[in-house]
């Protein structure tokens, strides 16, 4: 099993809110975008609260809007070994350097967690002193929760901060 390294953040001076995934996915690595599965929810959440097509937008478009929204993207893990795509395969992770990004990142307001495995990592970015969200999992392996109830719950955490 080889070490796969994660993406560089998409996040600027302006990110008031960072939401953080686990490790991107198999597809995700492949296009070296964030949330590249078609089957991840995470575009189709955005772009209903913001009333943008996201999903049908190209990728550096969807990171604009993200950005001029106030919202940056990342994951916890900078690398870890893994097979396929699930969490649960995750080996030997690194975390990423949050209190760094932070530091670019002065207009920060608060972490978003999108899913469990992320949220096992609230205790670092609790250390920056900011509000921690558990957000439900935009993967489409957390089926339990439907798009509206997971649209629900990203629209409180957005609105609380603004970017809703």
């Amino acid at each position: 099993m080889s070490l796969l390294t994660g993406l560089a953040p998409v996040c600027d001076s302006d990110t008031r809110l960072l939401v953080l995934g686990s490790f991107p996915g198999i597809k995700s690595l492949q296009l070296q975008q964030y949330y590249a599965h078609p089957q991840n929810q995470f575009w189709r959440i955005l772009g209903t609260l913001w009333n943008l097509p996201l999903p049908e937008l190209d990728y550096a478009e969807r990171c604009r809007q993200a950005l001029a929204h106030g919202l940056g993207i990342w994951d916890v893990y900078a690398s870890c070994e893994r097979t396929g795509s699930l969490d649960s395969a995750i080996r030997h992770a690194t975390v990423n350097d949050f209190v760094g990004l932070a530091q670019r990142s002065p207009q920060l307001q608060a972490i978003a967690h999108n899913g469990g495995e992320s949220w096992r990592h609230q205790r670092h970015t609790r250390t920056l002193g900011l509000p921690v969200y558990r957000l439900p999992s935009t993967s489409p392996a957390n089926a339990s929760w439907s798009f509206e109830r997971k649209l629900q719950a990203w629209r409180e955490v957005l609105e609380a901060h603004g970017l809703a």
